[in-house]
């Protein structure tokens, strides 16, 4: 998926942050499974969480017989947080939020969503004439702390394009606030992923320096809390027939799929071309499912994460991802 936007200000930028509240009714299970399980289900406002948000709006949570309280913010790291908490029951993140969810509070994966690679980047502002991370030495680099995009880039990318923690200013701050301070130009650069590069890019604000896509494809997975997993496996498996339901108008109505997302966008206050909005979708590649091949990629992410003390020890693999469900789920089992 692509977005590209025409223009946008400081309050728009905020209100597209807006937490939503979205509560979906009874579908196709017998009266008493519905009514005894509500999904608490966190997205997040950024071009990762739209594929989730599609799935809201579809209306095949219903049909399955599920309800859900659906929790919108910033960037999937806060609904992992959210989730250790035990404030949600699902959300989505790449593997190192998942790695520290489970490591702090049992997290598992039950579905891979999407592979977001391509959403990911350094951009930096277009008038510092900045063209490679290593010409960022003693500048300042907004970065969400603690999101999966900052981990990688932080403990992987930068070193590999000669930037090294310590040459520059890390300023903490959420995705949503960064297009703002590069317009006020309080930093020079961002770690950011869409829609906001594209906004930088159609703006003339920003240009991308570096990708994520040569370093990590970045599977984006669908985590639950170990909780909700141990007393509701069977809405689990509703939940992920859903998802199946919503890959086919992916994969065979894309135009339905890009109008509801598009709504979104300009319900927050974005104002974009179609064609803006179609190529910064064109960036995620939308496929629930769950690939049996993942535990080497994430035992690499683990080994960055405990050498940085960003968890405590590298799990037993067989603990995080949970493919059995999804399983379940393709064979109508």
């Amino acid at each position: 998926m692509t977005i590209k936007l025409d223009a946008m200000n400081r309050r728009q930028i905020i209100a597209a942050t807006g937490a939503t509240v979205l509560t979906a009714g009874l579908g196709c299970l017998t009266p008493a499974s519905a009514a005894e399980v509500t999904v608490r289900q966190g997205y997040q406002t950024n071009i990762w969480g739209m594929p989730t948000y599609y799935l809201m709006k579809s209306g095949y949570l219903e049909k399955r017989g599920l309800k859900t309280e659906d929790f919108a913010v910033p960037s999937g790291n806060l609904t992992m947080q959210q989730m250790v908490a035990r404030q949600v029951d699902m959300g989505t993140y790449a593997g190192p939020s998942l790695l520290i969810g489970h490591d702090k509070g049992g997290l598992v994966a039950i579905a891979v969503i999407e592979t977001v690679g391509k959403t990911g980047a350094l951009v930096a502002r277009k008038d510092t004439g900045i063209t490679k991370a290593a010409d960022l030495k003693g500048k300042k680099i907004a970065n969400q702390t603690g999101s999966s995009i900052g981990n990688i880039f932080l403990d992987q990318v930068l070193p590999a394009n000669g930037l090294k923690k310590g040459e520059f200013q890390e300023v903490r701050m959420n995705v949503n606030d960064m297009i703002a301070a590069m317009a006020a130009k309080t930093v020079d650069a961002m770690i950011n992923i869409e829609p906001y590069n594209a906004i930088a890019e159609a703006d003339g604000l920003g240009t991308i320096v570096v990708n994520l896509e040569k370093y990590d494809k970045v599977p984006v997975f669908m985590a639950a809390t170990p909780d909700f997993v141990q007393k509701n496996p069977d809405a689990i498996v509703n939940y992920l027939k859903a998802w199946l339901d919503a890959k086919k108008d992916f994969k065979e109505n894309p135009k339905k799929v890009a109008d509801v997302i598009y709504s979104f966008f300009a319900s927050k206050g974005y104002k974009m071309s179609k064609d803006t909005f179609a190529t910064a979708m064109s960036r995620v590649v939308v496929d629930p499912g769950f690939p049996h091949d993942l535990a080497p990629y994430m035992q690499h992410h683990a080994e960055v994460l405990l050498k940085a003390k960003k968890i405590s020890k590298i799990p037993d693999m067989k603990t995080v991802l949970r493919p059995e469900f999804m399983d379940k789920a393709k064979t109508g089992a």
